[in-house]
């Protein structure tokens, strides 16, 4: 669905270049979420205006859909666009038109007869589940409603792919989730591929197949997420990571734990998939003459499955231990010693 060869976009400063993209290779499969994550700077923004054709590239290709759009000339642009819509952080709705008006806006710029506009407004209405508030103005609106009327606004066209901007940086916990869900719904209902962009591990949790982690214009790592949650390599990819589980492992984390829990082994167990489901734990206490005490742990669930991380203390002699560490490795779950006597 979407290639990304050897992109690169480099802005003249006027103080000197910056290279806001270097180089960056992707592929993005029809029907997938994927999420871009990075801190500020990372150059994700750029590589998200550079899909739609709102940046051209200094070098490389964009391809979607077979249609090199680096290539082609203003017209085909405007067409190619049609299929690539966007929505944003902060809404960039029409304050003067209500929600059917904002909604059928694209319609109305594509030359859509007036009857057609309204019956696909009404279905989009109901899709983005905002039935009842057609002829209200942005101004009489929630964050999450504003947003819903951005996402039908952005559907109005039938797009086959759908670019999310930071799209709910903007908004609390629990609207974000609910914004996040019809997201997920329009993906399994209309089969629509999801690029979005953030700086949040949440939503790259909650609803993305894969990710690819930016920094300084490059992909630093890329994997399915569920692989990138288990075994993440690059240290900024970690640390998104711990906002999710909060069991991130460095020094002074393991330090302040030793302190906590001064005798015994402390171990890192890594649950994924059916793991998180299985009583691997009462096996292994009925087993073993150890003590266990559960010191962290953190559940998280992602689209392809679940992922779950857990710190234990085991006390207990040394042989009973190790057999103990070694009965966990040959049940798959992944193990770290994290600090002992």
């Amino acid at each position: 669905m979407i290639e990304l060869k050897k992109l690169s976009k480099v802005f003249d400063t006027g103080k000197g270049s910056l290279t806001a993209v270097d180089g960056v290779e992707l592929d993005i499969a029809p029907g997938e979420i994927f999420g871009i994550i990075g801190y500020s700077g990372a150059g994700k923004s750029t590589l998200i205006r550079l899909l739609n054709g709102l940046e051209k590239p200094t070098s490389g290709s964009v391809v979607i859909n077979g249609q090199d759009i680096t290539a082609i000339n203003s017209k085909d642009l405007r067409k190619a666009r049609q299929k690539v819509s966007m929505i944003f952080q902060h809404f960039n709705l029409l304050w003067s038109r209500t929600v059917k008006e904002n909604i059928e806006f694209p319609l109305e710029i594509a030359g859509v007869p007036k009857e057609k506009r309204a019956e696909r407004v009404l279905e989009l209405v109901e899709l983005v589940g905002l039935a009842g508030r057609e002829n209200a103005y942005p101004s009489q609106l929630s964050g999450g409603q504003k947003q819903r009327v951005g996402i039908a606004r952005a559907l109005a066209n039938n797009p086959e792919v759908l670019l999310c901007d930071e799209a709910t940086s903007a908004l609390d916990p629990q609207t974000t989730d609910s914004i996040l869900d019809l997201l997920v719904d329009i993906n399994k209902r209309l089969g629509l591929t999801i690029v979005l962009i953030t700086h949040e591990m949440h939503v790259i949790r909650k609803i993305c197949h894969r990710v690819a982690v930016m920094e300084g214009g490059r992909i630093v790592e890329l994997g399915d997420v569920l692989n990138v949650f288990q075994a993440p390599k690059e240290n900024i990819t970690k640390r998104f990571v711990a906002q999710v589980t909060d069991t991130e492992d460095s020094q002074e984390t393991i330090k302040h734990l030793r302190e906590l829990y001064p005798s015994g082994v402390l171990i890192k167990l890594v649950f994924v998939g059916d793991q998180t489901e299985q009583p691997i734990l009462t096996k292994l206490i009925r087993k073993y003459t150890v003590d266990i005490n559960i010191v962290q742990g953190n559940i998280a669930h992602t689209q392809r499955g679940a992922y779950g991380t857990l710190i234990l203390q085991i006390k207990g002699s040394q042989p009973e231990i190790d057999e103990a560490i070694a009965f966990l490795n040959a049940e798959d779950v992944q193990t770290e010693v994290m600090a002992n006597d």
